[in-house]
């Protein structure tokens, strides 16, 4: 089997505050951000989890978090430039930065241009000021439209917005005027999702009150309408973009590429070329993660079985608007296309799965009705 892109996740887990509605690996910044320490513990993560894999090429780096945006702009230097010296990166690496209105500024933003990083994801969440507060968030509206005014400032013309919807108290209006406000600012890639209530946050323990769930699904449609009006197009579940703006790491995931993971709590999946399939996971709490040293720091792998394989392609695969290639399956995971052949059938005949020959693609109903279509082939992929 031929392994797949390979693409770096890098994780920062520290955050000023965390979020009542966050279920990520994150964690209340210290007084003093170990800066220095961690970034040779990820160098050193990064060099053991290279043995066997090293003279692959580089796709693309993901910093995500925590708020990556506490690290000073020479940290991440320091960061990427070990990269760079570690791995065989592809020409116009894609380097995506999460940054959260309030953790930055100008200097630092064009730090980070410097240093490499050429996407800038801001976690913006809302532009409404009651619904900023009820999600818990430390920004107000004013920082989060004066962040992307300064990314732009500092040289950055690929910027995301992260932006919720269905959120404590929303109606209609409510959701139409805080993505209006995001479509002026004029970036070209919006991550558009819903706020879900997830285990073990704040806001599962005490719920807030949200819409119901057809008013979710009116301001669902309303918000698609406007960002295609706008000149986006979904070509994911919750990511929109203008012509040739999609955010190239998270097409790898979900075209089930290759990946390493590094930092707290980062998870990896590789290939090799005897078609084995691994997912790797770090030490979640970041002072055990520090205390580490090379292989003490992977705190579990599992090699996936065939019926691993099959469900969490047909998961990543099937979130994608227009699908992919039928014959990605079998490159992807060394499994025969025929696999597939009885939850294709019983998909189409249920009108979740489009009737292409060549694709794997969710039709209209199938992707408003996704975990439906996955267990089609949770059940029938695996026989």
């Amino acid at each position: 089997m031929i392994p797949p892109p390979l693409a770096l996740y890098v994780h920062l887990p520290w955050c000023v505050r965390k979020c009542p509605y966050c279920d990520f690996n994150s964690h209340a910044r210290p007084e003093t951000l170990p800066e220095s320490a961690y970034i040779d513990a990820l160098l050193a993560d990064l060099r053991s989890d290279l043995r066997g894999v090293a003279e692959r090429r580089l796709t693309s780096v993901f910093i995500g978090g925590g708020t990556p945006s506490l690290f000073s702009a020479r940290a991440i230097g320091a960061l990427l430039q070990g990269v760079r010296d570690e791995m065989n990166c592809e020409p116009g690496l894609e380097v995506t930065l999460e940054a959260n209105p309030g953790a930055v500024e100008i200097g630092d933003l064009a730090g980070y241009r410097r240093a490499g990083v050429n996407r800038l994801s801001l976690g913006i969440q809302s532009l409404d000021g009651n619904s900023l507060r009820a999600l818990g968030r430390i920004h107000d509206v004013r920082e989060a439209l004066d962040a992307v005014n300064l990314a732009i400032r500092a040289g950055f013309t690929r910027i995301n917005l992260d932006l919720m919807f269905g959120l404590p108290n929303q109606d209609l209006a409510l959701a139409r005027e805080d993505l209006q406000t995001a479509l002026e600012l004029d970036v070209e890639h919006i991550s558009y999702y819903q706020l879900t209530l997830e285990p073990n946050t704040a806001f599962h323990h005490n719920p807030p009150r949200l819409p119901d769930e057809d008013l979710i699904w009116e301001i669902q449609e309303q918000g698609h309408e406007m960002l295609a009006r706008s000149g986006f197009t979904q070509y994911e579940i919750s990511a929109f973009s203008r012509a040739d703006a999609e955010c190239r790491h998270n097409l790898n995931y979900w075209r089930f590429g290759d990946y390493l993971g590094i930092g707290a709590g980062a998870h990896g999946k590789l290939s090799d070329t005897d078609g084995r399939i691994e997912r790797i996971w770090k030490q979640r709490h970041p002072q055990a993660y520090l205390q580490g040293a090379d292989r003490t720091r992977v705190q579990g792998r599992r090699e996936l079985t065939q019926e691993d394989r099959v469900i969490e392609f047909c998961m990543n695969a099937l979130r994608l608007k227009q699908g992919v290639e039928l014959d990605l399956f079998e490159a992807r995971t060394g499994l025969p296309v025929q696999r597939l052949e009885r939850p294709i059938r019983e998909a189409i005949d249920r009108g979740l799965l489009q009737a292409d020959p060549e694709r794997l693609c969710a039709s209209s109903l199938g992707q408003r009705f996704l975990n439906d279509l996955l267990m089609i082939f949770e059940v029938n992929g695996n026989s």
